[in-house]
């Protein structure tokens, strides 16, 4: 090809790839303020409610957390399970995609039971178990968890910090 013929050639491929880039660009900050069941989401806080006291997590940044997340408000029921965690079946199952196989919980850690499509909130230490994920970890109120018998908890966001 002669240099005539190259140049505009170059020059319209470079505008209309800037062109693109630019639509791209736009169309990736459009996404990114979207939040979807299962996309990252960066650090979110929510609250779980407990009569008049609210204990406070902070999500990790997983697929399953960002699929807990975006059922939330939740109105459920904690109950007591092998003097370990307090538990409650969701209305539906969370993503898995990328989770590891399982995980060995602590105190105050938030988890889904994907075998059973359990939350399960922990108050005591528990060794490995399979199909197990880390959805977040109490930051404040654990004691309350400490309580026997079923607790009513209304799970929401919190404002995020700016």
């Amino acid at each position: 090809m002669s240099m005539r013929l190259a140049m505009p050639s170059l020059i319209l491929a470079a505008i209309l790839g800037s062109g693109i880039q630019q639509s791209r660009g736009a169309e990736a900050v459009v996404a990114s303020s979207q939040e979807e069941p299962g996309e990252r989401m960066g650090t979110m806080r929510i609250g779980i409610r407990i009569e008049d006291k609210v204990m406070t997590a902070t999500l990790d940044d997983n697929e399953t957390s960002g699929d807990f997340l975006s059922m939330l408000p939740l109105d459920l029921v904690l109950d007591d399970y092998a003097a370990t965690e307090k538990i409650s079946y969701l209305p539906r199952r969370l993503s898995t995609q990328g989770a590891p196989e399982g995980i060995d919980p602590s105190v105050g850690e938030i988890t889904y039971y994907a075998p059973w499509g359990n939350l399960a909130i922990f108050h005591k230490d528990f060794g490995y178990s399979r199909g197990l994920i880390k959805l977040g970890k109490l930051e404040s109120g654990i004691e309350i968890l400490l309580r026997p018998g079923p607790l009513n908890v209304t799970i929401e966001r919190l404002e995020e910090d700016r």
